[in-house]
């Protein structure tokens, strides 16, 4: 150690309150490493082994979190007036990586040197000894320490508020995707099939006398009143739209094809239509055929539209439900609504997914935060799609056990390894592949259960067979 090293490491607020003989003991058993700009200190996901100081210099600590690179904060030894903007403590600027220690795991992050960079390398045993040789140092570290837990909670809270954003846009982007495309098809073919039927009208009324006129509005009434099979066979309905499309056409009319599938739809057949106009006269039967044909397709496209917008609604209707809208943040609500907004909210990666639900009838409403518990749901449902791999049998199931009510989310994935089970609730702590997880998913999941509702959350898991059972109590005291 330098003359210089020896005056650095005096000027750390780390090491400030420590005497000769523990300073003399600390650089026996750390040494000094000298960084290139750009050269990586540690790297996301690397095992812990070094706990390090900033002695000259700065760092940069970034993350890929869903692919990108995040820049998650900076280390300098000549701090400015904007890095302490969110509440960072100046010793904070002067170590790093005692987090990965402490938890006995890998670096949650990747440290960079931007310019030339100093840093004190202290061994992982030589860090605990120095925890209980030194205690001045403990209580420079542990406030640091909480402000980084802190810190990082609020940032994996931020960033699921962003990821669940996400997720709502995508959701209501892919499922409006049918009935808006539903209502723009059918508005842009109901102009022309409006004038059609007022050209087909115009002639089947100029040559058609009221006994025809009759027959004809008594065959519409009568269709209108069939609904469709609730499960047809589509073989059939096709050969049926094939039979009548080309009888039609033999009769002389110009546009059989909406005619004939407006029937086949309803499950009727030829001999149901040649029935109904027997009595029509035959030179009368092409026009008949035409207006009928007009009119069950501007019904057609019209029901279209009518359906659609329904469809809309209850739509915006789960979105709303999802995100609590226009509510007051803590209020009375049901948890099956908001199982059931999350599905809606997921269902692009659920198209593989069998979904079970086992929901128990009449259950009691709950109070707390709506908005807070459906991320819960959000992050177990999307934990349990990917344990999976996206196919496979996701349940769901609610009871009322004493004076709390009960969710159970089941996956039938490959399962949580027993030695890791205990751990998937602790800050920072993550099974999933580098850049894919920060470990405070299910950790900011318990909080929200625990602390914000006063319940727990557990797990149980075998290959096949995985768990997550949240307990939340109906009336907790404000």
């Amino acid at each position: 150690m330098t003359a210089r090293g020896r005056l650095r490491l005096e000027g750390v607020e780390l090491f400030a309150d420590l005497p000769p003989g523990q300073l003399e003991w600390l650089r026996s058993v750390t040494g000094e490493r000298t960084l290139r700009d750009g050269e990586v200190l540690f790297r996301d996901g690397d095992p812990a082994g070094h706990f390090y100081v900033l002695l000259d210099g700065e760092l940069v600590v970034t993350k890929v979190v869903d692919g990108r690179e995040e820049l998650l904060t900076r280390h300098t030894t000549c701090p400015g007036p904007a890095d302490g903007h969110d509440g960072k403590p100046p010793a904070a600027h002067r170590f790093t990586g005692e987090l990965a220690l402490l938890t006995e795991g890998r670096y949650v992050a990747t440290a960079v040197a931007a310019g030339r960079t100093v840093v004190l390398a202290c061994p992982k045993e030589a860090f605990f000894r120095m925890l209980m040789r030194c205690p001045s140092v403990a209580r420079v570290l542990l406030p640091v320490l909480a402000w980084r837990i802190t810190a990082s909670e609020l940032q994996a809270r931020n960033r699921a508020t962003v990821a669940g954003l996400g997720t709502l846009a995508a959701g209501l982007a892919h499922e409006l995707n049918n009935p808006a495309a539903a209502v723009a098809r059918s508005a842009h073919d109901l102009g022309p099939a409006v004038d059609r039927l007022a050209g087909t009208a115009q002639t089947w009324g100029g040559a058609a006398g009221p006994r025809e006129r009759q027959i004809l509005a008594e065959a519409v009434r009568e269709i209108a009143r069939i609904l469709p099979p609730p499960d047809p066979d589509p073989v059939a309905v096709a050969d049926a739209e094939d039979l009548l499309e080309e009888w039609a056409a033999e009769q002389g009319a110009v546009r059989p094809a909406p005619l004939a599938s407006a029937l086949a739809e309803r499950g009727l057949h030829t001999h149901w239509l040649a029935g109904r106009l027997a009595d029509v006269d035959p030179g009368l039967l092409p026009a008949a055929l035409d207006q009928l044909s007009a009119v069950l397709e501007a019904q057609t496209l019209t029901a279209q539209l009518e359906s659609a917008a329904p469809r809309i609604s209850a739509l915006v209707t789960a979105t709303r439900d999802y995100a609590n809208l226009d509510r007051a943040p803590r209020q009375q609500f049901s948890l099956t609504d908001g199982l059931e907004a999350t599905l809606t909210m997921l269902r692009p990666k659920l198209t593989r997914v069998r979904v079970v639900r086992d929901y128990a009838p009449d259950l009691p409403a709950v109070t707390g935060y709506p908005t807070e518990l459906n991320q819960v749901w959000t992050n177990l449902i999307d934990n349990a799609v990917d344990a999976m791999d996206r196919q496979g049998t996701l349940t769901l199931r609610t009871c009322l056990q004493g004076t709390c009510l009960t969710v159970d989310i089941g996956d039938t994935g490959h399962g949580i390894p027993a030695g890791v089970l205990p751990r998937i609730f602790e800050p920072f702590y993550t099974t999933k592949d580098v850049g894919k997880g920060t470990g405070l998913g299910l950790h900011l999941s318990h909080q929200i259960v625990t602390q914000r509702h006063g319940g727990s959350i557990t797990a149980r898991s075998a290959p096949g067979s995985t768990w997550m059972t949240v307990r939340i109590p109906v009336r907790r005291g404000e």
